[in-house]
């Protein structure tokens, strides 16, 4: 849903008298269950009546229907409609379902007349069904569908093969193998591509852009060469439609033939097949399949005759609605462009978010820096969380390539007080993205009361540039080191704070590292409570998660976990709000620091108390499980990209501030965040982001997510009236712009 508002409208009476039919059709996708879910209660509680399309991967069915593809058989669906009154129709799945259905759309009014004629349905049923509303969402595990950051199912298939892939790792550096490891993408890469970022591969075969002639060399010469740096293991990532530019496949079995022939290598291959497809749904998979399923319902409910077929996609953080037939457009001219051997095209196609990526993969691959006499520091602030060494390897790899010389700052600032530096190399920071916590070592510890040491090492050690990578501790640091300049020169140099933090409390950034692994874990956690209760007397569950103030993980977890309630700090509640819930038989999420008096154990003591001959209640503090664990995929690709350009913009803002032999950075924009805003990676000066920060809650003063808590409300079912209700305009996928993201 967009940023406009229109109050006027009641959401609850949108529907009154209109009926809506949901189906999925073809492959299955994880995630596909949460669209199915938050159409259903939306259409309900805007007043319209839902139907399911059986058989139509999900709890309602999926199927590629032959039936369909004939005029017969569209006859007969058109029939089957009419009679029902359902005249608004959410389509889940692909490119194909989703042009059949434009099509079924396109021929609507053809149809009733050839049912009218042949006697199956009135002249006045007709006239009653005279126009058809469609609503796309795309769910695919290829992210294959053009105009759309991600489509429901992709990220749950990354969990499925960074599980696997962090399986063959451990094996493979026991015996110094190469493993080849194949994914799904028979038209398109992303999944392969996305895999070698988050793993680290050594090389990755897409369809969108093959090998140049010669590759066999050049894999080979690599491959040698990670060896002779001291790597214990090669990986090799596959799509199943990797192909030469000539339009010959490449196999798995061929490269494995290869590297066992030319270079001697113990070889495995693994082909990961439907393992890919199955599985629980990520947490992002069912925030995205619910976000979908409501903006889905809005757009039924507001098209007009004149109103082209959308489908509802996501951009950045946002869910945005594109004309259906631009899409697929747009997707068949990349599938054009490859036949044409027209390959760059193909990549710019797919959007900016798959350029980015592949740009990323290429810059991270190649090693030929060139000549430089600058040393990059790199730390670690604050807490740990998963996905901070992701974005450190990316840094000290994208600085080596730049010919910078990278600089470990051990124990947070104060270690370079102290003087706890060393240089990293391109094999020390090898296998780092699948490990979580902070392999640097981080402290909580601020500047502030060692400028004077600090500012000494920065000196000694001939620091021109510094990359902080942590949460709030990391944004005050760098605030407080450029408040320092106006004593200490030596802090006059280019400074880059990336959030990673679990509580996504960093200002400058709508998501930080480290955020999306807790809310995977928090998820996987609540699902493990309520099977727990399932076949038992009825229970209530109280579950504390972390965040300080913020909210984020607390309100994100309760749509993913499909909570009854969420409580944070930057919505008041009272008690009337905890006893409109006694009854409710489900999951609460209380946030660490909601409420200094509605405690964690105050409501546990309250439902214990109410509750007696109605229910029981139990309480979990999750704590700092939270923190630990390995890395989501989204949060080593995330981490990957923000380390990789953080260095970028930190070289070309050297070459800004090189005046007199030296460097000299002293203005606002040499100290920045680095954040994802609505749709772009953007750098933000930290002078700047001081009046969007709530310093005493440790928190920025616009959030935006809370915007999606009305969404968690109507999903769980609240009894409440909302005042407003976003709306979303059509927008165009040649206008849309696309982040730097998953």
């Amino acid at each position: 849903m967009s940023k406009d508002l229109q109050p006027t409208v009641d959401p609850t009476k949108m529907g009154l008298g209109r009926s809506i039919a949901v189906l999925t059709s073809g492959g299955d996708a994880q995630g596909m269950n949460a669209a199915v879910r938050a159409t259903v209660r939306v259409g309900i509680y805007t007043g319209a009546k839902v139907y399911f399309v059986h058989e139509g991967g999900t709890v309602i069915g999926s199927a590629r229907c032959k039936d369909f593809r004939t005029r017969e058989g569209r006859m007969k669906a058109a029939c089957n409609l009419v009679k029902l009154g359902i005249t608004n129709l959410c389509v889940i799945g692909g490119d194909g379902s989703l042009t059949g259905a434009n099509e079924f759309r396109t021929e609507w009014s053809g149809l009733l007349v050839d049912l009218v004629r042949a006697g199956k349905i009135t002249e006045e049923e007709a006239k009653k069904s005279s126009h058809l509303n469609i609503v796309g969402i795309v769910g695919s595990i290829d992210n294959d569908f053009c105009g759309t950051d991600m489509t429901i199912g992709t990220d749950s298939a990354l969990h499925r093969i960074i599980e696997v892939v962090d399986a063959i790792t451990t094996t493979a550096q026991s015996h110094q193998r190469t493993f080849i490891l194949e994914v799904m993408g028979r038209h398109c890469g992303y999944l392969a591509l996305v895999t070698a970022l988050a793993c680290g591969a050594d090389w990755v075969f897409i369809p969108e852009m093959p090998p140049d002639d010669g590759w066999e060399n050049h894999l080979c010469r690599r491959l040698s060469d990670q060896r002779a740096r001291g790597s214990r293991l090669n990986v090799i990532i596959v799509a199943e439609g990797a192909m030469c530019k000539d339009g010959k496949p490449i196999t798995s079995d061929q490269i494995k033939k290869l590297v066992t022939d030319r270079l001697g290598f113990d070889t495995r291959t693994t082909v990961l097949g439907h393992v890919q497809r199955g599985g629980t749904p990520s947490a992002f998979d069912r925030i995205l399949g619910s976000r979908m399923g409501v903006e889905a319902v809005m757009a039924l409910l507001e098209a007009t005759p004149d109103t082209p077929a959308c489908v509802v996609t996501l951009s950045g953080n946002h869910a945005i609605r594109l004309p259906l037939m631009e899409c697929v457009q747009v997707t068949k001219e990349v599938t054009a462009a490859m036949a044409q051997g027209r390959f760059d095209d193909a990549i710019k196609l797919r959007g900016k978010s798959f350029e980015n990526n592949w740009n990323t993969y290429k810059l991270l691959a190649h090693i030929n820096p060139p000549d430089s006499n600058i040393n990059v520091a790199i730390m670690n602030i604050g807490a740990p969380c998963a996905g901070m060494n992701s974005a450190v390897r990316a840094a000290v790899r994208m600085g080596i390539i730049q010919g910078h010389s990278m600089l470990a700052v051990h124990e947070g600032f104060d270690g370079l007080a102290q003087g706890q530096i060393e240089p990293l190399t391109w094999t020390s920071v090898s296998g780092w993205t699948g490990k979580g916590g902070s392999m640097l070592g981080t402290k909580r510890t601020l500047p502030g009361k060692r400028l004077e040491e600090i500012s000494q090492n920065i000196a000694k050690f001939n620091i021109h540039a510094l990359v902080i990578i942590g949460g709030f501790e990391a944004y005050v640091g760098g605030l407080e080191l450029v408040q320092a300049r106006e004593k200490y020169e030596e802090m006059c140099i280019p400074i880059v704070v990336i959030p990673a933090t679990v509580s996504n409390n960093v200002p400058g950034s709508d998501f930080s590292i480290g955020a999306d692994t807790a809310l995977n874990t928090i998820t996987s956690t609540c699902d493990r409570i309520k099977q727990s209760a399932a076949g038992t007397k009825r229970r209530v569950f109280i579950v504390e998660t972390m965040g300080g103030y913020c909210g984020y993980l607390a309100t994100m977890a309760g749509l993913a976990a499909g909570a009854d309630a969420a409580y944070i700090f930057e919505e008041k509640f009272d008690i009337k709000d905890l006893e409109y819930l006694w009854l409710q038989n489900k999951t609460r999420i209380h946030c660490l620091n909601c409420n200094s008096n509605y405690t964690t154990d105050f409501i546990f003591n309250l439902y214990s108390e109410e509750g007696k001959g109605i229910f029981d209640c139990r309480k979990n503090v999750l704590g700092h499980m939270q923190q630990g664990g390995t890395p989501t995929p989204f949060d080593r690709n995330f981490g990957t990209k923000m380390g990789a350009k953080a260095v970028l913009w930190l070289t070309d803002k050297l070459k800004e501030c090189y005046r007199h032999g030296r460097i000299f950075a002293n203005t606002a924009d040499s100290a920045c965040v680095l954040g994802m805003r609505k749709r772009a990676l953007t750098f933000q000066p930290l002078a700047e982001l001081k009046e969007d920060t709530d310093f005493e809650h440790r928190i920025p003063k616009t959030q935006w997510w809370l915007k999606i808590r009305p969404i968690m409300k109507i999903l769980a079912k609240y009894d409440i009236k909302l005042d407003t209700f976003e709306h979303a305009d059509m927008e165009h996928v040649i206008k849309k712009k696309s982040f730097l993201g998953k």
